[in-house]
């Protein structure tokens, strides 16, 4: 009994000893995994690769990404979703009091908040013009076109359109947010570059990102600008020392008249023409004789053949 007790107790110590064995060795095994933590030079171009794939598909998911549908009854708050339409008027203006109106416009644009963006005079002995581009404020664009006719004006030409920009807007947004998000991406990549070769490559993504965004940026604010202040392109002009339309419209002697000197214009053109290509006229003349001489030889000889 002694000695079977004795064998029992052996075996578990045994037992014990080898169950400490094993869990002392996966404890050795992950303090070595924890402190090769340390990643190669040459492993770079295998993270700047995995890197790109991981932002492109999340800049196609920013650039994909459409305004969720409103579910009924709860509105969407997004500012960028905002009407933004591009309204452009063109008018031409006959007026009889040309220094009047010339400073009320100016007067009327201060009140309306618009300022004029270019502005063009000419005068001649016949009539004086001004050519004027107008930046209006959109909310005012319709009382400012009001209030340009009156009395004494004869409005002779006026058009109106409109171009809703609002998806171009989002869109281009859009782009310029995922172009953010792979320049970041890119710049956290620089840092980790060892080498000069990966520094210039990294840095060469970084730069034309960087034109993109730069590009995109002024496509947006041009539009958001052009959205805000409508334009409106203004002719008017005044007839001076008694003429009229019907005297400035060449009248119809005058146009035979101007026909025959067009048609004149384009003999002479003709004319100078073949003389500036003579050297060319002088070998295709050459080229007809001798050919006619070749031709008038074998004729010759067939005949007395």
């Amino acid at each position: 009994m002694l000695i079977a007790a004795f064998i029992a107790v052996l075996v578990m110590s045994c037992s014990r000893g080898k169950q400490s064995e094993e869990l002392k060795t996966p404890i050795a095994a992950n303090d070595v995994a924890l402190k090769s933590k340390d990643v190669p030079s040459k492993q770079f171009a295998s993270s700047q690769m995995g890197m790109v794939s991981d932002v492109a598909a999340d800049s196609t998911a920013v650039a994909n990404t459409d305004q969720p549908a409103p579910q009924s009854g709860i509105p969407v708050n997004n500012p960028d979703w905002d009407k933004k339409i591009i309204k452009t008027a063109n008018l031409t203006l006959e007026l009889k009091d040309y220094d009047t109106y010339n400073k009320g416009i100016h007067a009327k644009m201060r009140r309306y908040g618009a300022y004029i963006a270019q502005e063009t005079q000419n005068q001649t002995s016949d009539q004086i013009t001004n050519d004027i581009v107008i930046k209006v404020p959109v909310d005012k664009f319709d009382d400012v076109i009001t209030s340009l006719s009156g009395e004494g004006i004869t409005v002779v030409q006026k058009s109106i359109t409109s171009e809703d920009v609002t998806g171009e807007v989002v869109d281009t947004k859009a782009r310029l947010e995922a172009k953010k998000q792979v320049r970041d991406r890119y710049l956290d990549l620089l840092k980790q570059a060892k080498n000069m070769k990966d520094i210039l490559d990294v840095q060469e993504q970084i730069n034309g990102i960087q034109e993109d965004i730069e590009s995109a940026t002024g496509r947006v604010d041009y539009l958001v600008h052009s959205a805000a202040y409508s334009t409106i392109n203004i002719k008017y002009y005044q007839f001076l020392n008694g003429v009229t339309a019907k005297d400035i419209e060449p009248a119809f002697l005058s146009k035979i008249g101007d026909a025959f000197k067009t048609g004149g214009e384009i003999i002479t053109n003709i004319v100078l023409f073949l003389i500036s290509i003579w050297p060319l006229c002088v070998a295709g003349v050459v080229l007809v004789v001798y050919f006619k001489r070749v031709g008038r030889k074998k004729k010759a000889v067939v005949a007395e053949g």
